[in-house]
């Protein structure tokens, strides 16, 4: 038998401030995080949704699923209408009221892009989550810029001839307070992350890996063990990064082949050794990148 990982129990709020009855998909990735993300938040926030999964998740106003008031923008304008929430409860005395964006990858890295650029720029006060699952999934599963390398999609059947884009990196060159990769996989380190995110003031940024077990193929039993993969072998490494230059490692090494994590998925499916071997050596120089500036950090402190 392998090696047991031990599991860390989360007190969660008896109220949740994500219902139950809402609409996502058995097995669904998203509601998890998002269950977790808004508990570890608390009941005084005000929620930004665009077009998304979890728009269909959260559901059409005045009927939501969630607990807390939520603005539903257009797809590109999510951090402009954050900044302007939190500039009203500025003006109303609810500064300690938090806004978050709960938004794809779609309206992160693509469609939204230049509204969170400006909004980092200008240091907003907001919490930016981004449920990454790495493709338009809501509408037929077509590749974002977050989406993989050779993974395919309705748009890439033949699969994705660029790789995904590193849009924690891009957040870190504009200096934001905070910046940080984290999924349901690892249940503790993501609440943690959150509260971390809270207590701070300024632009904050979460990604979050969401598997999408439609979209990637997976089972629909199957989306935790997948987000556990792709941190154990490192495609999706569990770090943050203070002020644009304090980058911090959450997991030591890498545990597992890349291959073990292409495998669990059918967008992956009769990739050839070459390719294989051509995302395990991405894997291991991204790797080997975010370890060196994690070093360079641990100098400058010495």
């Amino acid at each position: 038998m392998g090696k047991l990982m031990r599991l860390e129990k989360l007190d969660l709020p008896e109220e949740p401030v994500l219902c139950s009855g809402h609409a996502a998909c058995p097995g669904c990735i998203d509601a998890l995080s998002a269950r977790h993300v808004l508990s570890a938040l608390g009941p005084d926030a005000v929620a930004v949704i665009p077009p998304s999964c979890m728009a269909i998740i959260a559901g059409a106003q005045p009927m939501s699923a969630l607990r807390i008031p939520v603005y539903q923008p257009s797809l590109e304008s999510s951090a402009a209408a954050a900044s302007g929430l939190r500039r009203a409860l500025d003006a109303r005395g609810k500064q300690e009221t938090h806004v978050v964006v709960l938004a794809g990858d779609g309206g992160t890295y693509d469609i939204g892009l230049q509204c969170l650029s400006s909004a980092a720029e200008r240091n907003e006060n907001i919490l930016y989550v981004c449920f990454d699952n790495e493709g338009y999934m809501n509408t037929g599963a077509q590749k974002s810029s977050s989406t993989p390398h050779f993974a395919r999609t309705g748009s890439t059947p033949a699969g994705k001839s660029s790789r995904k884009k590193n849009l924690i990196e891009i957040m870190a060159a504009h200096e934001i307070p905070y910046a940080a990769t984290a999924t349901a996989g690892f249940l503790p380190d993501l609440a943690r992350k959150v509260e971390k995110a809270k207590a701070l003031r300024g632009m904050r940024l979460l990604v979050l890996l969401v598997p999408c077990l439609d979209g990637w193929g997976v089972p629909e039993d199957q989306g935790i063990k997948v987000a556990r993969l792709a941190v154990e072998s490192g495609v999706f490494p569990l770090y943050e990064v203070e002020d644009g230059y304090r980058y911090t490692l959450n997991t030591a090494q890498k545990t597992r082949p890349v291959r073990d994590y292409l495998l669990a998925q059918r967008r992956y499916r009769n990739l050839e050794e070459h390719e294989i071997e051509a995302l395990q050596r991405e894997v291991d120089i991204g790797w080997a990148r975010l370890q060196h500036r994690t070093q360079a950090e641990l100098k400058t402190i010495d």
